[in-house]
């Protein structure tokens, strides 16, 4: 069985958390550039989008990196011919079963590592023939269930307990001490999106970064989405707070999801609150991604 650093091929096991409206090459390139794992996010892409941005990443690096697929995308199988084609030998794929896509990752050459939330997505991902595990606590940005969630101290060791693959440990993840503790909880690198939102190189309007910067603990919150019966870690803000004070408001449809890409790319968090991990009450400024990784591995 390949290791997580054998798969992934660069420097450092520090992969770039993938965001839909943050898809920018120039991103991914400065983190693989860095020795860590950019990444671009392709869940809801066409072949088109996908050979556009595949091939600006691997014209500013010959340095590795991947995607992420949702396995729903009818378009899948197009999508990997065009990142094998583009040089990319490892992807990270989420909302699905594994079953269905994993023959063809192995059959272009690839590996392939499966986002879970849960111990028992965790188990079943492992037996339908992925390569390695993203394990994401309950302190992650992003989209989440409705279920009760553990927090990455406990789900990484958890999850260590019963598989034999790879795992990247995603959910509160910022700095040094961070990484080391993902890595002593049994992890074999580490998955970061908060932290690289605020970084220099990152496309999210300068709002985003600020509203991270100002975070503090207890900041962010559980949003319902009601579209896609989820919920998504976000930053409170003034009229999230005031929707949640009031007993009659109905939050989830105050921001409905669609108001989303317009939010994150212009900075209006009226229509959808800035999404985060709770990693946030620890970012204090903006810098550099080179910065980041080397930090984080010092």
């Amino acid at each position: 069985m390949a290791g997580l650093r054998e798969m992934l091929g660069c420097e450092y096991p520090i992969m770039q958390g993938p965001i839909g409206a943050l898809n920018s090459p120039r991103l991914v390139a400065a983190i693989s550039e860095a020795g860590a794992f950019g990444m671009l996010a392709l869940g809801f892409s066409g072949p088109e989008e996908a050979k556009k941005l595949a091939g600006e990443v691997r014209g500013l690096t010959d340095k590795p990196f991947g995607a992420n697929l949702m396995i729903m995308n009818p378009s899948n199988a197009e999508i990997l011919e065009i990142l094998k084609d583009a040089g990319v030998t490892m992807v990270t794929t989420s909302v699905g079963a594994p079953s269905k896509i994993y023959p063809l990752i192995h059959a272009l050459g690839m590996h392939g590592l499966h986002v879970v939330l849960s111990l028992p997505h965790a188990v079943k991902a492992s037996r339908d023939g992925v390569d390695g595990l993203v394990v994401s606590g309950a302190e992650s940005g992003g989209i989440r269930s409705v279920a009760s969630e553990s927090s990455t101290m406990v789900l990484i060791p958890l999850v260590a307990d019963h598989v034999a693959v790879p795992i990247v440990a995603a959910g509160g993840i910022a700095d040094a001490r961070g990484y080391r503790a993902a890595l002593a909880l049994g992890a074999q690198g580490v998955q970061i999106g908060t932290r690289l939102i605020a970084s220099e190189e990152s496309p999210a309007p300068q709002a985003w970064k600020e509203a991270i910067v100002a975070c503090r603990d207890g900041g962010t919150s559980l949003l319902p989405v009601r579209e896609m019966n989820t919920k998504m870690r976000v930053i409170v803000n003034k009229k999230m707070q005031d929707l949640l004070a009031d007993p009659a408001a109905d939050v989830s449809r105050a921001f409905p999801f669609a108001n989303a890409p317009k939010a994150w790319t212009t900075g209006d968090f009226d229509l959808f609150p800035a999404g985060a991990g709770q990693i946030a009450a620890l970012i204090q400024e903006i810098k550099p991604v080179k910065a980041i990784v080397a930090e984080m591995v010092s």
